[in-house]
């Protein structure tokens, strides 16, 4: 996919975008899920734009992150390619 951070930021899809995706189908949870949605649309052929944003250092609290949501992410990435559900491009989609 041709994005930088895939996970960050807001998320706006128009109707017709998760109206064409079978929601039902993504597995992921979490940061995964926003992996798997976005690239699904893209596959899908519906434009994507990114905006980017800038993060700030945590000034208390813990991360929420563990190994188990870094595993997820990871294995779901390498999963991606193989897809064969994923791989019908539809031209001149509304931009998500």
């Amino acid at each position: 996919m041709p994005f930088t951070d895939p996970t960050s930021g807001y998320k706006c899809f128009r109707r017709e975008v998760l109206a064409a995706i079978d929601l039902s189908k993504i597995k992921s949870n979490g940061y995964s899920f926003q992996i798997e949605l976005t690239h699904t649309a893209w596959r899908r052929g519906f434009r994507i734009k990114e905006t980017p944003i800038i993060f700030e250092d945590r000034h208390s609290g813990t991360s929420k992150m563990d190994s188990s949501i870094i595993l997820e992410a990871l294995v779901m990435v390498a999963k991606l390619p193989f897809r064969s559900k994923d791989k019908v491009l539809v031209p001149n989609q509304p931009q998500t």
